[in-house]
């Protein structure tokens, strides 16, 4: 058991890229689903599958690689809030992921959601990690 599991989940998906793995396995919740979800809709993976054949359950991710250079599509993985210190912001303190290319995953009242859609939601809360 882990005590932070959306690092554990950011550490999976990074040493996978690292070993140049096609794709990885990684323990289910609801929040790593979202997360999964957002980073698909965002272009840094190629698909998922969602497993319910042990208790918990699994989520199977195909990763994504250029096809020339087999350089990963996610460059960084940064976790931003962790347990031993929280970072909360409001929507106009968001900070731009990569002058705007890269996503920042924030966990706010109404889900787990990107940077973009919080903003326009209006709803700030606590930012997870950044990818890009």
């Amino acid at each position: 058991m882990t005590t932070d599991p959306i690092a554990d989940y950011l550490t999976r998906i990074r040493n996978a890229q690292m070993a140049g793995h096609r794709i990885v396995e990684i323990p289910a919740s609801n929040l790593k689903k979202r997360m999964t979800e957002i980073l698909y809709n965002q272009g840094y993976i190629l698909k998922y599958k969602f497993e319910d054949d042990s208790k918990q359950g699994v989520i199977k991710i195909a990763l994504k690689y250029d096809p020339t250079t087999k350089e990963p599509a996610i460059k960084t993985l940064e976790r931003i809030s962790r347990p031993g210190l929280r970072q909360y912001a409001k929507p106009a303190e968001f900070i731009r992921v990569k002058n705007g290319l890269g996503v920042a995953i924030i966990s706010t009242s109404k889900g787990v959601m990107t940077d973009k859609d919080a903003k326009q939601a209006n709803v700030g809360g606590e930012v997870l990690c950044y990818v890009y």
